[in-house]
């Protein structure tokens, strides 16, 4: 099969294009501004295009990459399929102990939201095509090999395996759902090939509260993880991972299982370019 990933050289996409190369899939990576796409077959596209932790202090290029880019990639393409990479942060703001992807969302128009804003208007450009394989799926707060330090989680692990303490801006009891590289990768793949509905949570399906996080991080690598005083509580209703269970068999990956692994990983990494 023949893949086009929007975005290729990021964090999640780089990952999906050496995963599906293994999988023996030809994986095309086209530039940024969709120059020169005109009239060519792209086969099953991803568009991994995106912005997450600057996004408050960069709100136009986040408007660009969410919606402007995809607008004009999407409009000159020939494709087989089209997949576009959203977040189930657009769920923030809902009751209910779970939620599915038919779920009603609120918004809110000021800096916090503008992610949210841009990729419901990227989701709302892709499920307007009458093709039944232009699909959207939402991806949770995704963690592995490569993570960006600005991410929350980047900046603890980075922290803890320097050999820091460190300070957790957000109250104890604030939650995150978080999904392995590993597991997006695979299923994106057979969303992307043969998914049967227009929206799929990509998540773990569990939300991790910073209080168990921190305790598991101090445990792990014997440095001291704290809250600020009243630290700012945020959370997420948890994501219903319903669909791609059923469709596509998934098992996910915890967060708490892998940690110390990730620790020892990047404490090795640090110990070999002090020996360099």
């Amino acid at each position: 099969m023949r893949f086009t990933i929007f975005g290729g050289r990021g964090f999640v996409g780089g990952a999906l294009c050496e995963y599906l190369r293994r999988q023996g899939h030809y994986v095309c990576v086209p530039a940024r501004d969709a120059s020169g796409l005109a009239g060519r077959e792209l086969g099953h596209v991803i568009y991994a295009i995106g912005l997450t932790a600057d996004f408050r202090t960069r709100p136009f290029e986040t408007v660009d990459a969410h919606v402007c880019q995809l607008g004009r990639s999407l409009r000159c393409a020939h494709f087989e399929s089209w997949l576009y990479l959203s977040s189930t942060r657009v769920y923030a703001g809902l009751a209910g102990e779970s939620v599915r992807e038919d779920a009603a969302l609120t918004v809110v128009p000021d800096s916090d939201g503008i992610y949210n804003l841009s990729k419901l208007t990227g989701e709302a450009i892709c499920l307007s095509q009458p093709s039944p394989k232009v699909r959207v799926a939402r991806l949770a707060n995704v963690y592995g090999p490569g993570q960006g330090k600005e991410t929350f989680l980047g900046m603890l692990l980075n922290d803890v395996a320097h050999g820091h303490d460190t300070l957790i801006r957000e109250a104890p009891t604030s939650s995150k759902d978080y999904v392995a590289l590993e597991d997006v990768c695979r299923l994106l793949e057979p969303i992307a090939l043969r998914g049967s509905h227009r929206i799929y949570n990509v998540a773990s399906g569990r939300s991790l509260c910073h209080a168990d996080l921190a305790k598991a991080l101090s445990t792990a690598s014997s440095r001291t993880v704290a809250f600020g005083d009243n630290a700012r509580h945020r959370s997420f209703p948890r994501i219903d991972i319903g669909r791609v269970v059923d469709e596509f068999g998934f098992r996910p990956r915890l967060l708490l299982d892998q940690l110390g692994d990730m620790i020892a990983s990047l404490q090795t990494g640090r110990s070999q370019e002090n020996n360099s």
